[in-house]
């Protein structure tokens, strides 16, 4: 189970207003490309399911890793996100490869690919893969120092989406309830508005909008 918070942000100027804020906590900037996978009756969407590969790099055709990923029955509330989540390392090569014929992804040998298969019937010959589509997103990490913040690691994302820009900033905890406040704290200090996000991204993404 993994459980985050996710605390949402109006607009870039509270993006940059928050990156100056904790630049000298900055560890490192990641370019993500994350593409979704199901059947076209959109099998894994209708089950609360979501099959994403994601690839980092500026290059797009040459990342400089891959990381496959099932999320299953999310949950949000109050900022609180808790998702089942499985993931795998992928060869980039290979997750290039997919993302150019989808189908093939379900050939993979792998055990997130088995699960779909026998869980929901998806990748075989009757219900091949397609792609659904996806975004790009740069995340930048920041990590907290020890003490009262808990040694947390931050999580600043630009979400693009063909629809509109999204910004987010995410923690991964064991302690939501104490997380929670901390990042609420260091927001209210730094003086960035920010609103409890109530969707994922992948909600968005599906909606065709931005989401609260």
């Amino acid at each position: 189970m993994e459980v985050e918070i996710k605390l949402r942000l109006p607009d870039a100027a509270a993006h940059r207003q928050l990156s100056s804020f904790l630049a000298p906590r900055l560890r490192r900037i990641d370019a993500q490309r994350n593409l979704f996978f199901d059947a076209a009756p959109r099998t894994l969407a209708a089950a609360t399911a979501a099959l994403r590969v994601r690839l980092y790099g500026l290059d797009e055709r040459a990342p400089s890793r891959a990381v496959l990923a099932l999320k299953r029955r999310p949950r949000i509330d109050a900022g609180v996100s808790r998702v089942e989540e499985v993931e795998e390392p992928l060869q980039p090569a290979l997750a290039l490869a997919c993302a150019d014929d989808p189908a093939s992804l379900g050939g993979v040998d792998s055990p997130i690919i088995r699960l779909v298969a026998e869980e929901y019937g998806v990748g075989g010959d009757a219900a091949p893969f397609i792609c659904l589509g996806g975004f790009r997103n740069t995340r930048a990490v920041y990590q907290l120092e020890e003490g009262e913040t808990l040694g947390l690691v931050l999580e600043l994302d630009e979400t693009r989406f063909d629809f509109g820009t999204h910004y987010e900033l995410e923690c991964e905890t064991a302690e939501p309830d104490r997380a929670k406040e901390v990042l609420e704290r260091l927001l209210t200090v730094a003086g960035v508005p920010y609103e409890l996000s109530r969707s994922n991204k992948f909600a968005s993404f599906m909606a065709g909008k931005l989401l609260p």
